[in-house]
């Protein structure tokens, strides 16, 4: 299993973005996790596909794009042409899920899957050998710097679980709540690509992704 960092530009500081996704790839981060909200799935507002094409000039990094829409089919081709590389979106926001796997997949881009604290592990399993990746949040979606809720932990390792049950290799991301002090609490429970924003942007990125990495790798 490959263990992933993916630094989340949601606590960047936006007059620097280039600078600070620089920081954070050449410390050896391989994704760039990308927030999109739109005020209606979530409450807040931040980045649509202009901010995704120019971007995708700074850096050659995975883009991690989490779409946190209403009914994102209506956007993914658009996010593909800006320069994602993983499209995710959440399974309470579409009301065709098979479809947008399969919009994401038409335009050669992997597809993810995310779920909200409250939402069961039960419903995303009749998808689960159609995606390359299922996004876990531990906070409600929409706002940075929330602490990580301990019972979606347990969703995790339920997830894993039945992962591992059915052969699969899927990886499972997790976002929301995730530092230092908690890290390997979160690798333990089965998951392999870590979203962390204040974690990695707020100080020295580099030398935070180097500590991440340092225990993800060993």
């Amino acid at each position: 299993m490959n263990f992933i960092l993916s630094p989340s530009i949601l606590a960047a500081d936006c007059a620097k973005l280039g600078e600070q996704i620089h920081a954070a790839d050449v410390a050896g981060a391989e994704y760039i996790h990308i927030d999109v909200m739109d005020g209606t799935f979530v409450p807040s507002i931040s980045y649509g596909m202009n901010v995704v094409s120019s971007l995708r000039k700074t850096t050659d990094k995975v883009f991690d794009v989490h779409l946190m829409i209403t009914e994102p089919i209506r956007y993914i081709e658009e996010f593909a042409k800006a320069g994602s590389d993983i499209i995710t979106f959440h399974l309470e926001a579409a009301s065709d899920v098979n479809a947008v796997i399969d919009k994401i997949h038409s335009l050669g881009k992997k597809a993810g899957i995310s779920i909200k604290p409250a939402t069961p592990v039960s419903e995303l399993l009749p998808y689960l050998d159609k995606v390359e990746m299922i996004l876990v949040m531990t906070v409600e979606p929409g706002f940075g710097g929330q602490a990580f809720l301990p019972h979606c932990g347990e969703k995790v390792k339920e997830l894993r679980g039945i992962l591992n049950e059915r052969g699969l290799s899927t990886d499972i991301e997790v976002d929301g709540g995730i530092y230092l002090s908690n890290l390997q609490e979160v690798l333990d429970y089965g998951a392999n690509v870590i979203v962390s924003g204040s974690g990695i942007f707020k100080g020295d990125i580099e030398k935070n992704v180097t500590d991440y990495l340092k225990i993800m790798k060993k």
